[in-house]
């Protein structure tokens, strides 16, 4: 587990989603993509965002960096970035910030990068802010690629992607999100394509730059294991809604809601005895255009027969900075 970076705990957090409902209009209707999001990033904290695929991750995502496709429609909420929120600013002001004080490593380091531009390039190009000459900011990039642990980091600045492996171009990107030295990092599964060994060098290198810079992370991963160990809290993403958050021990030590311990009871890591048959969460998330007035979660709930009454369940705090969305939850864990 992670040992928690000193903050001020009293401090706002630097970025809050606010009971955030947003929807995109489709051919079959209105598909209700977020319901109720709640969500805050505190200050130097590092925070997991796991969940199914298809549960609204990438939507989280594209709504913090105001890049929501033409058919999408906020219906409620906000999203808070120091206080302000990011769904109100102007085109100008979002320009500000993107790069600058919110900066993102994207899932694939294969596709992230411009094919036809060298790495030197690049980094130079996105200093464009900055009033330094193209000598200083060419030397600028060199060492961030050498903190990111590339090395011969001046010749490699003349090189392309394509010369580049897997890892070390997740590296790159590492080094170009990071150069502004932003207060919000948003880290979108960027393990996902790499082995094992690099998995952890990427994880170890963002632990390092992130007890350098200060920024407060937005983690996103399907893997478990790396989230235990990299993150301060957690939240649970399911079918579109929050359905639990709290610090990263007790989401994995006292899970409460259902959803959870099913997550986390599918994890490779977790099975003890050999098996030919992997572990999974029976039944199908649900079809967002045709919500019923249930629990979310009701037709693969396996607890539900406890007296449930199916309904909606509000969003409670069960115990200090740990909240869930389940009727049968309590304090503690499981039911």
């Amino acid at each position: 587990m992670p040992t928690p970076v000193a903050a001020d705990r009293d401090n706002r957090p630097i970025l809050q989603i606010k009971d955030l409902t947003l929807s995109f209009l489709t051919t079959r209707g209105r598909l209700k993509a977020l319901r109720h999001i709640w969500l805050d990033i505190p200050q130097k904290r590092i925070v997991g965002l796991v969940g199914e695929s298809g549960c609204g991750k990438s939507t989280v995502i594209n709504a913090i960096l105001n890049l929501l496709a033409e058919n999408a429609r906020v219906e409620s909420g906000a999203i808070e970035f120091k206080g302000r929120d990011i769904l109100k600013m102007t085109p100008d002001e979002l320009r500000r910030i993107r790069g600058d004080r919110i900066s993102v490593v994207f899932q694939d380091p294969m596709t992230s990068l411009n094919p036809v531009l060298s790495i030197g390039r690049q980094m130079i190009d996105i200093q464009y802010r900055d009033s330094l000459g193209k000598a200083d900011k060419r030397d600028r990039a060199a060492r961030m690629l050498t903190r990111v642990g590339i090395p011969d980091a001046v010749k490699r600045l003349d090189h392309y992607p394509h010369q580049f492996s897997g890892g070390m171009r997740q590296r790159v990107a590492i080094a170009m999100a990071l150069m502004a030295r932003p207060d919000f990092l948003i880290a979108d599964e960027p393990t996902t394509a790499l082995d094992a060994t690099l998995e952890i060098e990427i994880i170890d290198r963002l632990r390092d730059l992130h007890g350098d810079i200060g920024c407060s992370i937005l983690f996103v991963s399907h893997h478990l294991g790396l989230v235990a160990e990299f993150c301060d809290e957690v939240v649970v993403m399911y079918a579109g809604e929050t359905v639990e958050s709290g610090d990263v021990r007790d989401i994995f030590h006292r899970p409460a809601h259902p959803y959870t311990r099913a997550l986390l009871e599918c994890d490779p890591a977790r099975i003890r005895e050999k098996t030919l048959t992997l572990p999974t969460i029976p039944g199908e998330i649900p079809d967002l255009v045709q919500l019923s007035d249930q629990c979310i979660f009701t037709d693969r709930c396996p607890i539900k027969q406890n007296g449930c009454p199916l309904t909606v369940p509000p969003r409670r705090e069960i115990e200090a900075g740990h909240f869930v969305r389940c009727h049968l939850s309590r304090k503690g864990g499981a039911p």
